[in-house]
């Protein structure tokens, strides 16, 4: 476990004001424009554009970018998080399709593929994810998918629906420290069941990539931290992104602190000690990053070409 002077660094204490490092430019560029026109003309849900997400110029601009299915009203009311909380209208059987057309036009090299929390449904939406998996993977074969799931209950047939399509990387967030999961999120996700999804996801025969992503600046200990690299190591994840956590509304938690980039460098370090094949850890880091999705590209490409030998 990490002591307190272990993490020597500064910390700045919780302000109205976001500090320096937190300012991004206005999202510009020839691909942002391109990706922008076809997401408005397609009526395409992204989460880079419904979280006001800071790296948008920089994923759109470089063949990347992040879908929601099944709509944008969620069943589950976790407080860090800024969508739609109610009973959602059913499923579109075309959205699959429409997805995956859309995707093909704007020749993406990768699409993260998440969603809400559909507990209304008797899979929570698995089967749907299935299909845009398949139907993605049809239409642009060279594209890389990922799926950023939810827990599904932890139950083992519809995880398995998942990843029996065959995405290429699977993610799903843990989002904080055990003890503070009771707070950050619904009461219907916990930290143990988080793992045990990973877990079951890392030991099916598809050989699939695991993926997870834990915000900072909710409360955390750097010994909670150190702690839930560990045990996310210990189900196998293999890709780790850490971000500073940002009060979405009034009405959701607090920002207890803003950890600065020094913080994050040697957070990143730390982890990669327990043995990530790779960690994105910095202020404006989100689930899907660009330069971890650019890893997993690079991966994936190696592993062709020695296929081919």
């Amino acid at each position: 476990m990490a002591t307190p002077d272990r993490f020597p660094l500064p910390q700045v204490p919780e302000t109205s004001r976001k500090p320096e490092w937190l300012k991004v430019r206005l999202p510009h560029g020839e691909g942002y424009e391109r990706v922008k026109a076809i997401v408005k003309r397609t009526k395409l849900a992204t989460v880079c554009e419904e979280a006001r997400c800071p790296n948008i110029a920089e994923c759109w601009g470089g063949g990347t970018a992040t879908v929601m299915l099944m709509g944008e009203v969620c069943t589950r009311a976790c407080r860090f998080c800024h969508v739609k909380v109610g009973a959602p209208p059913p499923l579109d059987p075309m959205e699959p399709i429409h997805l995956a057309q859309a995707v093909k036009e704007m020749d993406l090299e990768y699409i993260v593929v998440t969603s809400v929390n559909r507990d209304d449904r008797p899979d929570g939406g698995a089967s749907h994810f299935a299909s845009a998996i398949r139907e993605l993977r049809r239409e642009s074969p060279r594209t890389i998918v990922e799926v950023l799931i939810p827990d599904f209950k932890g139950v083992e047939k519809d995880l398995t629906t998942v990843a029996e399509a065959k995405p290429h990387v699977v993610a799903h967030n843990v989002e904080t420290v055990e003890r503070l999961t009771p707070t950050v999120r619904d009461r219907r996700a916990t930290y143990r069941q988080s793992l045990r999804v990973l877990d079951y996801l890392k030991r099916r025969p598809e050989g699939l990539y695991t993926k997870t992503s834990v915000m900072v600046g909710l409360g955390e200990t750097d010994a909670e931290l150190e702690q839930t690299f560990k045990d996310l190591r210990e189900v196998g994840v293999d890709v780790l992104t850490l971000g500073q956590y940002l009060q979405p509304s009034q009405y959701h938690l607090r920002v207890e602190r803003f950890v600065t980039p020094a913080q994050f460098e040697s957070y990143k370090k730390l982890a990669e000690s327990y043995g990530f094949l790779y960690v994105a850890s910095g202020p404006l880091v989100r689930s899907s990053y660009r330069a971890a999705e650019f890893f997993m590209k690079g991966l994936m490409e190696r592993e062709r070409l020695e296929r081919l030998g």
